[in-house]
Formats: C-alpha cells, structure tokens, sequence
C-alpha cells in the first residue's frame, strides 16, 4: 500500500509555500490570521474537546492569547474527544505503532502516524491526512537550505547522493517514518536513502557507515558530534559532504567542531513530532520559523508573552496546517527567544533561537578499562521503547554507575523500573559495558537545570542540585 500523498494538494501547497517565502511580514501575518480563523471553525465543529474551548466564541474573532493553554497529558487523555475524525482510536493506534512493519503504511487507509518519544513525560501519537503533509513536504523541499555546491545545482533533489539517517530505526518516530515514506513513494530514492540504527555499539555504527560511505549524513547533534570524534580519533573513514542536523539543540561549538572533523557545511533545523518542519536555517545561520503555517508564542512560567529579544520558560504551538488533531496553544516544552531585528538575509519569516533537548553522551567504563560513549537518544529510546518507562531521568554517578529515577511512586513504579533496569542493563551490555551498576529511585521529581528545563540524561559531574528529598527503592 502506497503512503500517503496527494500529488495535487502537494502541487497547491508547494505554490503557496514557494510564494510566501519572499512575502512581506504584513503578507504573512494576513496569511496567518486567515489559517487561524478556518482552524478554529473547523476544530469547533468537528472535536468535542474544542466545541467546548471554543463554545460561544466566533473564530473569525477570537484572539489566541484568549484562548487556554493545552498540554499533551491533558489532549492524549482526552483522546477521542480531541480528534475531528471518530474513527481514529486510540487504542487502535497504539496497536499500529506497536509493529515495526507497518512504518510508513497509512493508518485507515488515510492517515500519517508517528509516536513522540516521552521527553515530557508524557508519550503521544499524531496523525496527518495528506493535506498537512502536503505542507510539510513542501516546506521541507523549498525552505531547506541547500549548501552551494556546484553538486547542488546540477542535483538539486539530491538523487546522486547517498544519504543515511542515523537515529532510532525500528520505532514510528516522525524522522524515521519520514524517512520510509519518501522511499516508498520515491522508488529512485530506494538506494540512495539508507537508515542507520544509533542502538548499536559505536564501532557497529561507524562500520556500517563505513561501508555505506554516505554523502550526506543526517542525524542529531549528539550523534554527529560522535561520529566527528570517532572520525578525529582514525577510528572511521566518515567523510560526508554535508551534514544535516535536528531534534536537538546544536550549540555553536558543536556546529564548529562537526563541520571542522569533516571539513564540510552543516545545516540545522529545528522540527517537532507536533508540526514536522517548524524551522530553517537560512545561509546567515539564523533558524526562520515557517510562520505561515505555525504559530510559536514564546511565554514566560505563568503564560504571560515574552518580549522580542527575551528567552521563554516554555513555546506554546498552534499548527494551522493539522485539522485532523488540532494543536491550539499547545505547550512544546522547548524554551525559544524570537529575535527582535531583521535577519541579513532578508527574510520577513520571523527569526528565532531555541533551547530544545539537550542531554549528555554518556562516558562510561567498558570491558579491560575502555572508554564506551552512549548517545542519550538511544538510552532514552531503550527506555521508552523497551521498558515503558516514558517519566524519568537517568544520572551518571561513576565510570559504571548509574541513577534512574522517576517521579512515579507506588508499585507500578516499582515495577515499571525493575524493567527499565533490566532493560538497561542488556541494552549496555550489549554496548561494551557488561559491569554497569544501575540504582533506581521511585517518587523523586525530576530535577531540572538552571535554565529550567528537565534534561533526561546526565553525565558525571552534571547532576542537578535536589530539591526534594527522595524515597529511594529496593531496586539499588
């Protein structure tokens, strides 16, 4: 069964895309406005969950500030009231994402699923029809900056590139079912978009790349920057032409020293499971926000706006292109600052900077004394996936020990990290640290850093200051 894709919503969505690119901001702000108002009508007429938010209110003249802030916790346990089409349920969508091969394969024959990694504590499944990933693809091949090389202007689809994702290959996360959506629709692209799993120990990693020798190379910054050491240290032959980062926040010496260990152009993007391509990165570096089509409203701890120029405690989404699951005022959790001047390159779609996931790479002691490095994505991946343990925070505490701990108490709690430490304990094992000591915690609230912001894997030396006493397990 094809994906799904619509050729001629594409074509439209691609025109208005291509079009709004070089508009003025009072252009866009119309063009928003205009998206906002049908949003709301059809969200009030079709979910139960917004007939209620919105009872009494005309769409065409509600402002969004006036309007409650939503967190997935609440939307995910108010499911079937939240979705515009009945038919969509929640249980049955969890069965789908359940099995690895239906990646990809539109769910009731329409839709486009991917799960959330449980970064907030809380996992969640999104669907889209083909109009919203009409708009996805369209800003995904129009806004990407493309590095100018004379390759790109001879290719500019990229179809004499091998390109390989390296990221968590096995699970209906948007990267990955992305990934196997434009395969499937594009059989040229069949030998020439390869997937990488990051699950597995760095020297498997680094052959299998190896061997694939890949052109372009597109994962998370905490992978890329692996992957620069291990090519700094002789230990790979990695030599891609370009890099393409996103999922993570990518700092300036991250960005340095990957484009340094390869000697190529980096491009950042910033995307989320709730609106797949919410950012690009223009030739001067600046992340632009697809405002067009997202709505990010950068607010202080009490929901209160933030002035231009000023970081955020929290971003509160609003996707304008998803009727099928409407996300109105929705909290992200990433912490944005919308910068007050223009950007060099003379775009009028607002400029942004972003604090998203930060956590660290792990460092820890392998067999015979050897330096084994664990990327936090494929230990939260283990986790989530693996032990359905979605609220908690791991902490390096030695060479080879551990502290995950959780906010849960009780005896699901309890149970839910006697897996999790099992499961941990193969998935190191299985990297090169067969002596790993794993303490566990229930009741202790996740600590968070002094930006705010709750960071899921710790390094040594990078533990949080406690705020709260902890009620500690039997599981040490």
């Amino acid at each position: 069964m094809l994906p799904v894709c619509d050729p001629w919503l594409t074509s439209l969505a691609a025109a208005d895309v291509a079009w709004a690119t070089h508009e003025r901001a009072d252009a866009l702000e119309r063009r928003r406005s205009q998206r906002l108002a049908a949003l709301l009508a059809a969200a009030a007429e079709a979910s139960p969950f917004y007939r209620r938010v919105l009872k009494g209110r005309n769409p065409a003249r509600t402002r969004l500030r006036d309007l409650p802030v939503v967190r997935k916790s609440e939307l995910m346990a108010r499911f079937s009231d939240w979705v515009t089409d009945p038919r969509i349920e929640l249980e049955a969508l969890r069965a789908f994402t359940a099995d690895p091969s239906r990646i990809a394969e539109p769910f009731l024959g329409r839709y486009v699923v991917w799960e959330s990694s449980g970064s907030s504590g809380e996992p969640g499944v999104f669907v889209q029809d083909a109009s919203a990933m009409a708009v996805y693809d369209a800003l995904e091949a129009l806004r990407r900056p493309r590095p100018q090389r004379l390759e790109r202007l001879l290719d500019p689809w990229y179809l004499s590139e091998t390109i390989a994702f390296v990221g968590a290959t096995q699970g209906h996360f948007a990267s990955t079912v992305s990934t196997e959506r434009l395969r499937r629709l594009n059989p040229l692209l069949t030998a020439h978009l390869r997937e990488v799993s990051f699950l597995q120990p760095t020297d498997q990693l680094v052959a299998e790349l190896d061997e694939l020798a890949p052109s372009v190379l597109s994962t998370y910054p905490s992978a890329a920057v692996l992957l620069a050491e291990e090519r700094l240290a002789g230990r790979s032959r990695l030599a891609p032409k370009e890099v393409w980062t996103g999922g993570e926040t990518l700092s300036p010496s991250m960005r340095r020293f990957v484009q340094a260990a390869f000697a190529c152009p980096l491009v950042d993007s910033y995307g989320a499971s709730e609106f797949l391509a919410l950012a690009f990165e223009c030739r001067c570096g600046r992340l632009h926000l697809n405002s067009d089509w997202a709505i990010l409203e950068s607010v202080d701890d009490k929901g209160r706006p933030m002035p231009p120029g000023e970081l955020g405690a929290t971003a509160l989404l609003t996707n304008l292109a998803n009727r099928v699951q409407p996300l109105i005022r929705y909290d992200l959790g990433d912490r944005v600052r919308m910068l007050p001047q223009p950007c060099e390159c003379g775009s009028h779609l607002p400029a942004i900077e972003v604090q998203g996931r930060c956590d660290d790479t792990l460092q820890l002691r392998g067999a015979a004394g050897r330096a084994v490095r664990v990327l936090p994505l494929a230990l939260s991946t283990v986790l989530e996936d693996d032990a359905g343990l979605f609220d908690f925070q791991l902490e390096q505490l030695g060479p080879c020990e551990l502290l995950l701990h959780t906010p849960m108490q009780g005896s699901a709690a309890e149970a839910a990290l006697s897996r999790a430490r099992s499961v941990l304990t193969d998935f190191l094992a299985r990297q090169g640290v067969p002596s790993a000591r794993i303490r566990c915690r229930c009741g202790e609230p996740n600590r968070v850093g002094p930006g705010g912001k709750v960071r899921r894997v710790l390094a040594s030396g990078r533990r949080p200051r406690r705020t709260e006493p902890a009620l500690e397990t039997s599981h040490a």
